[in-house]
Formats: C-alpha cells, structure tokens, sequence
C-alpha cells in the first residue's frame, strides 16, 4: 500500500469573516434592545406612544431578534427551505395554540364577570310538546 503525498498545502482557516458575524449580530441585536428599551422608558416618562401600539412593536422587534438570532446562530439561514419549515411550521402552530387559549380564557372571563355572585344559572326549558290527542 503505497501512500502518495499530496502537493496540495492546506492553509490555516482564518476565522475573520465569522468573528465580523458575531460581532455584527452582537451589535444589531444591542441596538434592538436599546431600543426596545428606550421605547419603555419613553412610555413610561412621557405615556407616548399608548400601550397597544407599544406592544405591537415589542413584539414586531422581538420576532425580528428571534429570527435574527435563528438564523445566525442556529444557522437556519443557510439551510434549505424545507428544513426551515420543518422546524418553523410547529412553532407557528404553538403560537396559534397560545392565541387561542388566550381568547377562550378571556371569553369565559367575560361570561363569568356578567354573572353576579350567587347567581344560579337556569338550564334552558324544553320545547313544549306537540301532538293531538292524548299525551301519555
């Protein structure tokens, strides 16, 4: 068994490009945050902007760091899409899971605040029934 030598030299991987990535991620996601939470202490020093619209742009900017942070570091934005939504598809299904739970529970919330305590609930009566005749 003979054992050729290559005249290929193999260079030193040099790590640049991916240290320039993490710290790019680093910085993009810190300035997310310092936003988010300049967003926060603006609300509260100031109450602008109101709370629902506040709201919706936490979750705007944290869906974005999630992403961003799936796509860097779990490397998921280099993969095929059908990986990509293989592992997503379930995830979007637990959001909609946690959605409607949330709106079942606020539902039941409400129908519980309409009745006062003590309140006894009646069962619906039955239809009177009908025929001719005799009723046996």
């Amino acid at each position: 068994m003979e054992h050729t030598q290559s005249s290929e030299i193999i260079e030193p991987v040099h790590h640049d490009s991916s240290t320039k990535k993490i710290w790019r991620t680093f910085w993009i996601l810190l300035g997310i945050t310092v936003v988010e939470v300049g967003l926060a202490f603006l609300h509260l020093e100031t109450g602008f902007p109101n709370r629902m619209f506040l709201n919706g742009i936490f979750i705007i900017l944290t869906f974005f760091k999630a992403f961003y942070i799936v796509a860097e570091f779990m490397h998921l934005g280099h993969e095929i899409k059908n990986l990509v939504m293989t592992i997503l598809m379930p995830l979007l299904l637990f959001i909609w899971f946690i959605i409607a739970f949330l709106y079942d529970g606020h539902s039941w919330k409400n129908m519980r605040k309409d009745l006062a305590p003590g309140t006894k609930v009646e069962a619906p009566k039955a239809p009177a029934a009908e025929g001719h005749g005799k009723h046996y």
